[in-house]
Formats: C-alpha cells, structure tokens, sequence
C-alpha cells in the first residue's frame, strides 16, 4: 500500500467521527446581479440585483465541511435573537448530521457578511456584527453546554473568528476542559496574543496571522519554523500548522519535526474559506486516530481543491480520494471516480438507454485472464463499470504481501484498457453496497461462480437486470504469476 493509498483509507475511518466545533457563527450572504451603468448620484456601479444566497458562514463553514468529509459535527456557538440567527439554525438544520447547539443572546447581533456581484467580480462587502464579549450569562451556558459534550467528541475545534465567543476567559477555560477529558484540540487563531489559546495540541495560523502573533519574519522556510517554534514555547502547544497560500504548508512539532507540504491546487480561483476547510480536515482526521502529518497532508490536498473553487466553498470526501488518486498515478488518463460521481455518470449513461455492465476484482498484475473476462464483460453491454478492491481490502483477502501494485496503480492500468469506461474503488468485503448503489444491468463474474454465488446477483435480477458468467483462461492467476516470479 503507497503512502496516498493510505490516505485514502484514512478518509473511510473519517466517516461518522464526532467533532465538537465552538466558535463565531456567522451568515454569508450573496448577492448577484449585473452592473452595466454608473450611479448619477455619485461614480459608483448600480448592481441590478437577480439572484441571491446565504449559506453558513465563520465557525458553521468549518462545521458545512466536517459534514462534507462524513463526520459527524456537534456546533456549539452564540447567535442574537435576530432573523440571521434564525436563519443559520434553519440552515444548520438542513444537515442531518449535525447536532446543533446555539446559545442566544438578546441583544446580540449576529454576523451577517453581505457580498456583491457583478460579472463574478466582487464589488462590495457589508458586515453586520457584534464584537464584544459574551455576556457572563451567555459564557455560563457556553461552558455547561460545551462540558456536558466535550466526554462524546473525538477532538474539539476552536474556531475563532474575533466575534466575541471565544474573548478571554472562554477559549482558556474550554481548552484545560477539553484538555482534561484526554480530548485534542485544534484551534483556528485570531488576533496577536496567542497565549490565551495555551494548552491546545494544535494552532493554524496563515502566514500573515503568524507574523503578527509573533512579531517575526516569515518570508522563508527558516522564517516559518522559527515564528512556528516560537508559538510552541510561549502557548505550551504540542504543533504549528502554519498554511503558506501558493508556498503550501509548514507543519513544526515541539518534538523538532518540520515538514514542509507543497501547495495542491493548479489553479486558484477563490481562497474564501480555505483556512476553515484546513481546520475541519484536521480535526476529522485526528478524530479517527491520524497523526498530525496525515491530517496536515489530507488537509493540504482538501484545501487544493477548495481554492480552486469560486465561493466559499467545500471539499467532499471522494473528491480528496480521487485527488490522492490522481497524485499516485504515473501516467495515462484516469477513469476512476467516487462512488457519487460514478452514480450520476451511471444515472446518464442509462437516461441515454445505454445498458450498463458491472464486474469486480483486485486486477493485482493484469493477466491475460483479465483481459478476457473485462471483453467478455464490456460485450454483453453498452458501458462497462469495474469495482476495484482497494489496498486495504486486498490484503484482507490475500494476505500482507498483496497487492503487488497499489490501487492507484491497478485503477490506472484498468483505466488504459478500451474495454473500461469507468473505474470504481471500495474497500468493503464485498462490492454489494457498490452495486446497489449504482444499480448495473447486467452483472458479469467467472464461471467459476454460479449465479448463487454471485454477489449482489439477487439484486440486479430482482430490478430487472442480468448476470453473464465469463468463461476462464485455464492457468490464469496473479497467485500463479508471484510463484513464477520467486521461483
């Protein structure tokens, strides 16, 4: 198994891990519309106004992307009794798998960030906000409500957007508490005193909040982990996770390891919460047991793919799969795709009456056999989709030595073949889950199976489809082929 192919079953562990995420909850609103003249009253744009959104904002970014990765999120944070804080309950409430926990404040106004657009180019920003304290009644319930979940959470997030909810005393007072439950915590940092984070596992500030946090240079490398190393001996923290823009990121232990992570992204489009994305993935994969480095470097490829899109933005789990995917492959284009993409491709192959076909294997050292059974496969339909075993689920079924090749590798080779069109990984015992979510016509396996015998056969026979036997090339096996190659 590759490093990235690790990762990959990294994501899979993500999946339902409970992550407690306190801090300044906020609503982006956007509006668009198209600005072709000039006020007369002054020489300013008027945006004629055709469509608008709102959508989670502040700490409820980092919470849209634990969601997005599959975990499972509680959000504990401060809202006014307004119509903004009513409305990120609402939209909170539009994701099953949060536990939402909002402490209202009469008198509060809750952040509203308010976006103009014309032409995809931002005219205007407008804030709403209050940025004191929590008053000691808020605080309290804070407190209570943050203490009576800190025992269920896998790791806690601080998510400080300098709007009052996490002022002195509340972002100390939360830390030694989750401290005290043997609970990580990683905190996205705000403003120049750093010591009232003191305690937490892990710190991420961006360049320039590192910079004035520690009054230091940070245009190198040797720049980055000095003002890095400075924060670990003034806040008592165990890691600096410093994220660099276009230079990537820097990860320094108080244990003296330094890495430094090359930035992913081809292209950036839009680099708007980017920095809550890096927080989400982290804590997701601290969650379910990663070290700091694996976290740093699924949080790098997440963050790649955020700023390459427009908006604030999310990054969902398949798509950080495919993106370690792609990094693993040695050449050639890829057929692979996440079990959501390869759904819809699926869904439009069959609104086009196309008949689509389904076959699975480890395909460890392609053999003629292979070959044979995917040309059987792709001439009893129209699209021919392969559900590959991945690493992990290799070595379950034929031992630690296997597979030979990793699955970016095997997916890559497969992917070259004519007789491919798409390539799916899944890592469970069997590709029953696989099937019924993409629902084939026709099921092909060896004739070394029966119909019987055939995994997810009953299925595809009861919505109407059908299962083709492939006859086998006598002497063919990657088993065969590794004696071979040892005698």
């Amino acid at each position: 198994m590759t490093e990235l192919s690790a990762l990959v079953e990294r994501l899979d562990t993500m999946r339902g891990t409970p992550v407690l995420c306190i801090g300044d909850a906020m609503l982006d609103r956007f509006i668009y519309g198209n600005a072709d003249r000039i006020s007369p009253e002054a020489p300013i744009p008027v945006l004629c106004i055709e469509r608008e959104n709102a959508m989670l904002g502040g700490a409820g970014n980092v919470v849209r992307n634990l969601v997005a990765l599959g975990a499972r999120p509680t959000f504990l944070a401060v809202v006014g009794d307004d119509d903004a804080g009513r409305e990120v309950g609402r939209q909170l409430g539009a994701h099953a798998d949060v536990d939402p926990c909002l402490v209202v404040e009469t008198g509060r106004q809750t952040t509203i960030k308010t976006r103009f657009f014309a032409s995809n180019q931002q005219l205007l920003r407008a804030d709403r906000e209050t940025r004191t304290p929590l008053s000691a009644s808020s605080r309290a319930q804070l407190k209570s409500r943050a203490q009576a979940r800190i025992a269920e959470a896998a790791c806690v997030v601080l998510s400080d957007y300098g709007k009052g909810v996490l002022a002195d005393p509340a972002a100390a007072e939360l830390i030694a508490m989750a401290r005290a439950a043997g609970k990580p915590v990683i905190v996205d940092p705000k403003g120049t005193d750093y010591t009232k984070y003191k305690g937490a596992t892990l710190l991420t500030p961006n360049r320039k909040e590192l910079h004035e946090a520690t009054g230091m240079a940070v245009d190198t490398d040797q720049a980055i982990v000095a003002a890095a190393r400075k924060l670990i001996e003034t806040c008592a923290v165990e890691a600096v996770l410093a994220t660099r823009s276009q230079d990537g990121m820097s990860l320094v232990t108080a244990d003296g390891d330094v890495h430094h992570l090359p930035a992913q992204a081809q292209e950036v489009f839009d680099v708007s919460g980017a920095g809550d994305t890096v927080v989400a993935t982290l804590a997701a994969a601290i969650a379910s047991g990663a070290s700091l480095l694996e976290g740093a470097k699924l949080a790098n490829v997440a963050a790649g793919i955020v700023v390459a899109k427009v908006g604030t933005a999310v990054a969902y789990a398949d798509e950080v799969a495919s993106a370690l995917h792609h990094d693993d492959l040695a050449a050639g284009e890829s057929k692979l795709l996440g079990w959501d993409a390869a759904a819809e491709m699926v869904d439009r192959w069959r609104r086009k009456g196309v008949k689509v076909g389904f076959t699975n294997g480890c395909f460890d050292l392609l053999h003629p056999g292979h070959v044979s059974l995917l040309a059987q496969a792709r001439a009893a339909c129209d699209r021919l989709v392969v559900g590959l075993n991945s690493d992990a689920s290799v070595a379950r079924l034929k031992g630690p030595t296997r597979p030979v090749q990793s699955e970016a590798a095997r997916a890559t080779v497969l992917g070259s073949l004519a007789t491919v069109d798409l390539v799916v990984i899944f890592g469970e015992e069997t590709p029953l889950d696989l099937i019924r979510t993409l629902k084939p016509d026709v099921l092909v396996k060896g004739a070394d199976y029966t119909v019987a015998t055939v995994v997810g056969a009953e299925d595809v026979i009861g919505w109407g489809g059908r299962v083709v036997l492939a006859n086998l090339v006598d002497g063919q096996s990657t088993t065969n082929t590794i004696k071979k190659m040892s005698v």
